[in-house]
């Protein structure tokens, strides 16, 4: 294989992988949501959050901020939105237990606010519908699928 020919696979593939981390990570946070919103996969017997707490304004922003996710809809100002909040998330609920995430239990908090802030700014990759609505725009898009 050929430096050309390497080349050419990742820039081939760099904006579909792009779309799949997001589809996968847009699912995965969507469950949060399901979990406080709906009682999915929650223990037995725990209680749903009041829509107007914060926990419950959390699982309306994990679940419908991850399905918007899913479908590459909004990417960037969704993923920036998310980010934030997985920042508040882990400072309010994790950081008071202790310096390092491995000891606060806050990883998954630290590696979706970091993940959200990527898409911010990478956008949505070649498979979402934020391409699709752009796709008649007369700005030229870039290998990720977005705007250049």
């Amino acid at each position: 294989m050929t430096t050309t020919n390497t080349d050419s696979f990742f820039v081939n593939w760099t904006p579909r992988l792009l779309s799949l981390l997001r589809i996968v990570a847009g699912f995965l946070f969507m469950a949060h949501g399901a979990q406080k919103l709906f009682g999915f996969l929650a223990p037995p017997g725990a209680p749903s959050p009041p829509l107007m707490s914060q926990m419950g304004i959390g699982g309306v922003l994990e679940f419908f901020g991850g399905l918007l996710l899913v479908l590459g809809l909004f990417t960037r100002p969704v993923a920036f939105i998310l980010s934030g909040m997985m920042a508040v998330a882990y400072f309010q609920m994790h950081a008071p237990a202790g310096f390092w995430p491995l000891q606060n239990r806050g990883e998954l908090a630290v590696l979706y606010c970091f993940l959200f802030l990527f898409l911010a700014v990478a956008g949505g990759g070649e498979w979402s519908l934020d391409r699709l609505l752009r796709r008649g725009s007369r700005t030229p898009l870039n290998g990720t699928g977005e705007r250049a």
